[in-house]
């Protein structure tokens, strides 16, 4: 019997389907792309309707050979390439370049990587889908033209190395931006009031000043403070309105590539770029042991929570089975992502292939980082077919003199899908276990033990990290999530930004660049300009708008501004810091140059003059070794640790960043530790101490954070915050 050819992206994959395929079929992998637009040259063909020039992609020639000679030998081929637009042009080169007929089907798509899915799949082969195709081509054409044009201007007028990308340097420009809202922002000082407050028999519990007169008070001075505690000296307290509701909560939908994302960088540390390298490995499938190799999760690429009837009917009958009828959610509980632009909806959500393969079962066969991805998805997924989370809330307002404080407590009647999955805006204060809130009635007395005022300050927006870029970038329909991990290196790897406490900060080549697009290349840099492509590349998918059309649109405008910003812009120059430390070989003062590492010492002589060193930032700590100064250094794969200054001398080395704090019990050196939640702490480097300082022993109050008795003579004693 003749042999049926199946090609799919990846070696990995290859292994997987051919064991579901069986001995009948051939199963072979082509690398990804096969063909592409040549990277040395345009490649494009504006003048006879954008053309491509397509070119074997180096390296490639070899697997190519190797598929024809198995197309010769198979009585039919089947491009099993991903279910998107970038797999639905694979096929498309693969089809030209192995010579099958453009009518005849030869696709096949499947949504995950299971036994059923697979089989189905070849029984039903399909047509390419030439929408898709010209989607794609445009996506990567419209690229093209953005950045191989506009990255030799920034050669000309800024300096070699540099890129410009028509996604890419929109999410510098969102970047830049809150930077430069950062620093506009001029914080203002506001205080609050908070009360201790008592019920003869019951744990004291706190209440927050809220209102003055049944207005909501804003208290914005030292002196408005001083003014709210004399009045309220001698004051009686008294439960002035007691409100009990019953709420519930609902989970979130299952993960789409994007929220994937965003949620893996939260919980478990990943970048963008690591997220979905682990994610493909849980598609395309791993080695189970006795069960043999098969997909864990459905399609990655995503930007749809719907959800297949069979999985939500395998869900109901796990859940029912796991925890009981009541945890069963109603359809259509778990509904579109707040706030997202337009779903394509091709695909699935991520989901796991069967939610009866728990995590601790397949934990063995999986690396940890495969596992603890693996868990989170089938987590928020099995959560997603829950019921809602019920619990109870008590509002208590206390009035006294013109004033009213209030106090908040809830208590969880049902968890609900909080029993397996719950995310960090779920989280719900149980007061039940500490009886922080009294039983009371209306007009029942309190005693008021303290009154504690705090002084604090409005603070900036809050600088990017991956995870909240990736969100607005998703939001505003900014290039789609696939191009997230991508985007993100990018501008890393240009030092346009770097990571300082893992959020991004554009340096000033970043900045200069954005400054040079917004003030030439409106368009280009404009999030609107660019979510309106975005949708037009979805148009052309759907067969509704023609993808040369759509070039043409963009390019002429595109073309004369070009032009024009080549005779305006001049020659712009970054300057470098120069520093006070002197070049050893040559006499000149070292400046400093920003690197693939970050930033390092250089000679401004070159090519003259090559010196370069390590730019050490000291961290005013002492070496426990030899006394000298431990300074912050970059490994070579870009991440920070502290050593000597006088290395190789002395070899003292730590991850952790070195506190002047001095171990309580042996005197040696402690650095800071970091734990996801729950805030750092303090650990002694000699490990036959071990001693741990927890923050609330750190604590070390701007003024006294003391409570202001209520019967002593009021004078203004708070606590400062920033």
């Amino acid at each position: 019997m003749s042999k049926i050819l199946v090609i799919v992206e990846s070696p990995a994959k290859a292994k997987t389907i051919g064991r579901f395929l069986g001995k009948r079929y051939i199963v072979k992998a082509s690398m990804g792309h096969v063909r592409d637009l040549p990277k040395s040259q345009f490649g494009v063909n504006v003048e006879e309707n954008f053309t491509p020039k397509y070119i074997t992609i180096r390296g490639k020639g070899d697997i190519i050979k190797d598929l024809k000679g198995a197309v010769k030998k198979s009585s039919k081929v089947l491009i099993a390439s991903d279910p998107d637009r970038e797999g639905e042009a694979i096929a498309w080169h693969l089809q030209n370049i192995l010579g099958i007929p453009a009518e005849k089907p030869c696709r096949i798509v499947f949504n995950e990587i299971t036994k059923q899915a697979i089989q189905n799949a070849t029984r039903n082969p399909l047509p390419i889908d030439f929408n898709l195709v010209n989607a794609q081509q445009a996506r990567r054409i419209l690229d093209r033209l953005v950045g191989y044009n506009l990255s030799p201007l920034l050669w000309r007028k800024v300096k070699k190395g540099l890129s410009a990308g028509r996604v890419q340097s929109v999410a510098m420009r969102l970047i830049c931006d809150r930077e430069a809202e950062i620093q506009a922002f001029e914080p203002e000082e506001y205080w609050t009031l908070n009360g201790l407050f008592l019920k003869t028999g019951w744990a004291p519990f706190e209440g927050k000043l809220l209102n003055y007169k049944n207005k909501k008070i804003k208290i914005t001075n030292e002196k408005a403070m001083q003014k709210v505690l004399d009045d309220l000296k001698g004051a009686h307290y008294m439960v002035s309105k007691i409100v009990r509701k019953e709420k519930t909560r609902r989970p979130a939908p299952p993960f789409t590539t994007s929220t994937l994302q965003q949620e893996a960088y939260r919980r478990l540390n990943f970048t963008a770029r690591k997220t979905m390298m682990v994610a493909q490995q849980l598609y395309e499938g791993l080695d189970l042991g006795k069960e043999g190799t098969s997909g864990l999760v459905t399609y990655i690429r995503t930007d749809s929570i719907r959800v297949s009837p069979s999985a939500q009917e395998e869900a109901k009958k796990y859940i029912t089975e796991r925890f009981g009828a009541p945890y069963v959610g109603q359809e259509g509980q778990a509904v579109a992502a707040k706030g997202k632009a337009k779903v394509q909806d091709a695909h699935e959500a991520i989901r796991p292939t069967t939610v009866y393969r728990e995590p601790l079962q397949v934990k063995g066969f999986l690396t940890n980082d495969q596992y603890r991805l693996y868990k989170l998805i089938w987590s928020r997924f099995l959560a997603s077919r829950m019921s809602r989370a019920v619990y109870d809330t008590t509002s208590i307002d206390i009035s006294a003199a013109a004033y009213a404080f209030r106090a908040t407590g809830s208590i969880i009647v049902f968890p609900g899908y909080m029993k397996i999955y719950t995310e960090n805006q779920d989280k719900i204060e149980d007061n039940s276990k500490d009886g922080l809130l009294p039983e009371l009635k209306e007009g029942e007395k309190l005693e008021a033990r303290s009154l504690t005022p705090k002084q604090n300050f409005t603070q900036p927006p809050p600088r990017y990290t991956e995870a909240t870029l990736v969100k607005v970038l998703e939001e505003k329909g900014i290039g789609r999530p696939s191009t997230y991990a991508p985007i993100i290196e990018t501008i890393i790897k240009r030092a346009y930004v770097v990571r300082e406490n893992k959020q991004f900060c554009p340096t000033e080549l970043g900045d200069i660049v954005v400054d040079m697009l917004k003030n030439h290349f409106k368009d280009i840099i404009d999030v609107q300009f660019t979510a309106g492509l975005e949708e037009k590349l979805d148009r052309i998918e759907e067969g509704e708008q023609d993808w040369v059309q759509v070039l043409d649109n963009f390019y002429k405008p595109f073309s004369q501004t070009l032009e024009k910003a080549e005779e305006e812009i001049g020659h712009i120059k970054v300057p470098d810091e120069v520093t006070d430390e002197i070049c050893e070989q040559c006499g000149r003062n070292l400046v400093i140059k920003m690197g693939r590492y970050g930033k390092f010492l250089a000679c401004p002589g070159f090519p003259e003059c090559r010196n370069t060193k390590p730019l050490l930032e000291p961290v005013g700590v002492d070496c426990p070794r030899c006394g000298g100064e431990l300074v912050a250094r970059r490994s070579k794969k870009g991440r920070k640790f502290f050593g000597c200054s006088s290395f190789p001398e002395c070899d003292f080395v730590t991850w952790d960043k070195p506190t002047k704090t001095k171990c309580p019990e042996c005197g040696e050196l402690m650095v800071e530790k970091k734990r996801r939640g729950k805030g750092g702490y303090l650990l002694c480097i000699n490990k036959e101490c071990g001693c741990k300082v927890e923050p609330e022993d750190q604590a070390e109050p701007k003024t006294s954070s003391k409570p202001v008795p209520v019967d002593a003579n009021l004078n203004l004693v708070g606590e400062t915050r920033t």
